[in-house]
């Protein structure tokens, strides 16, 4: 009787290679992600690649000088702080990580296409500018006084969470329309109204994550600094502007020492 030839066993252990090799990869992403927690610049930019991919190969990474590489995935996190204490001018490529971060502030807030924003976030020498407004159809304050709308209360919640997470330094302004109508009382003017607010966001955001030393400035202008090409008197000047910056604020000049006193002659 002939020998019955070794039947064949197909393919079918590729298949399982190749689920443990992806499942291996997954769990290095997981344990790299882990140990960049510290680097949030690289974090920005990993979620920045996940929802658009085509941005690492649009980015100036052809053209940036060589450097120490420190992680297999240095060559795609090209948007990320060039000196990691944050103390240099914002360059393209930490354009490229403000960028990331409004658009994932911009998404906590789940802002729908379809409304007038109610935050504008700009990019500046030094970080982000907010200017969130007090629109009477969506607003941060309830009427004329310092207590924050539970749309006020999200906002700022996750703006206390991005400061924090991203070691931003913050100065807040205060800011109100003309002819805001504040009562009888005479004393209490648009200028307190605004340095209140002012205050009342800085505890609201030291209350859910901010560290108080974040805070270098607080200010109410009242309804002197309208927005320009705005009417003194609309809506939009009913604001509380927010900057957020990543250097740390320039120590003041000392005043001159008096000259020493000399006797008449």
């Amino acid at each position: 009787m002939a020998k019955k030839k070794d039947e064949h066993h197909g393919g079918a252990w590729k298949v399982a290679y190749a689920d443990f090799v992806t499942s291996m990869m997954a769990l290095f992403m997981v344990l790299w992600i882990l140990v960049a927690e510290e680097k949030p610049e690289v974090l920005a930019q990993v979620a920045l690649y996940f929802k658009d991919p085509g941005y690492t190969t649009r980015s100036k990474v052809e053209t940036m000088a060589p450097k120490q590489t420190t992680g297999v995935m240095d060559k795609s996190a090209t948007a990320t702080q060039k000196d990691a204490s944050m103390q240099d001018a914002v360059t393209r490529e930490n354009q490229g990580f403000l960028k990331a971060i409004a658009k994932d502030f911009t998404r906590l807030l789940n802002i729908s296409d379809d409304e007038k924003e109610p935050v504008n976030i700009q990019i500046t020498s030094d970080g982000l500018k907010m200017n969130i407004y007090n629109r009477a159809k969506k607003p941060i304050f309830n009427n004329n006084t310092t207590e924050t709308t539970d749309w006020g209360t999200q906002v700022f919640q996750n703006l206390a969470w991005l400061i924090e997470r991203y070691n931003f330094m913050v100065y807040l302004e205060g800011h109100t329309s003309t002819g805001t109508d504040l009562g009888p009382n005479k004393n209490y003017t648009s200028w307190e109204l605004s340095s209140d607010r002012a205050n009342s966001v800085r505890r609201l955001m030291e209350y859910y994550a901010m560290s108080p030393d974040k805070t270098k400035r607080v200010s109410g202008f009242g309804d002197t600094q309208p927005l320009p090409d705005v009417p003194s008197d609309s809506e939009d000047n009913n604001r509380m502007s927010v900057s957020l910056s990543l250097t740390q604020v320039p120590k003041p000049t000392p005043s001159p020492s008096p000259a020493p006193a000399t006797d008449a002659p």
